[in-house]
């Protein structure tokens, strides 16, 4: 099977309308570098996207903080983001947190050791799997091994697939993290059972989800989603503790055009206009899950 190439992210940013506040935490992100071998059973094959392609980018928009999302591409090898999680809190311990990849025969010691660089979370992505080896009956078991340390579990999963998930998603013995307004296509509307499902995950109180990837779910590629609107409001309206937001930077496997991600803070702007609940999505609500400690 021939992997694609996806396209690369646009390399100009541009400085958006909308002023994040400080301590802005950017939710989802990946680094590709090309000293990170990539996984042979992947689904895509990534554009070339650095750690100081991310800086620049997060300078341009007023970001401070970032969670490094573990790609499928990397399978089980969380060498990108930690290189680029360590790098970053050199400096400074509360500049950088990650979600990675693991198999199920990890050792506490090793987990400890990614939690003491910042891993806060484990990825389970049930849509491009690459190298990627958890399924849904390990998740028992994987709640177990990783509650000691206070992590969560991050779905990514079709987004017909929530009803069936629904159940699991519920029963969670830790925090549930969804990406990608759980893949929900904007064209169904609010009101489709799938999105209801969503909602009252997030309603009960054990379900995050990031406003991420508005343009994997919009019937447009670009901005400004309008249709996407409607999602973000009805989910913060839902339990505005609960959600996060993130850029998807550099937008992988997608194939035709990447939006601008100046673009993208100025949509999340039409979408949530309150200071005081931009303030709790960009800043607070992040900050408490990642455990990232007070910005200064």
């Amino acid at each position: 099977m021939t992997i694609r190439d996806c396209i690369a992210p646009d390399r100009n940013p541009r400085e958006p309308i909308v002023n994040l506040p400080n301590g802005t935490v950017d939710t989802h992100v990946h680094i590709f570098e090309k000293e990170f071998p990539l996984f042979e059973g992947r689904g895509y094959n990534p554009p070339e996207s650095s750690l100081e392609n991310l800086r620049h980018l997060h300078s341009i928009l007023g970001v401070d903080r970032v969670v490094f999302t573990q790609p499928s591409v990397y399978g089980v090898d969380n060498s990108a983001i930690l290189k680029g999680m360590n790098e970053l809190n050199e400096n400074s311990a509360s500049r950088a947190r990650g979600v990675c990849a693991i198999q199920m025969d990890a050792s506490e010691e090793f987990l400890a050791g990614l939690d003491e660089q910042g891993i806060r979370g484990v990825r389970l992505n049930l849509d491009n799997k690459g190298g990627m080896p958890l399924e849904l009956k390990d998740i028992s078991k994987l709640e177990d091994k990783i509650k000691t340390f206070g992590w969560h579990v991050e779905y990514l999963f079709p987004g017909k697939d929530i009803e069936e998930l629904a159940p699991v998603l519920a029963a969670s013995s830790v925090p549930v993290m969804i990406g990608h307004f759980a893949y929900q296509p904007a064209s169904s509307g609010i009101q489709a059972a799938g999105f209801q499902i969503l909602l009252d995950l997030v309603k009960d109180g054990n379900t995050w989800v990031k406003i991420s990837g508005a343009n994997r779910v919009s019937a447009t590629d670009l901005p400004p989603y309008d249709d996407v609107k409607p999602m973000a409001r009805a989910l913060v309206e839902a339990n505005s503790n609960n959600i996060v937001w993130g850029t998807d930077w550099p937008h992988p496997n997608k194939y035709k055009v990447n939006p601008n991600d100046g673009d993208l803070v100025d949509a999340f702007g039409e979408w949530i206009q309150d200071t005081s609940l931009i303030e709790k999505i960009m800043v607070t609500n992040p900050e408490k899950f990642y455990s990232f400690g007070k910005f200064n």
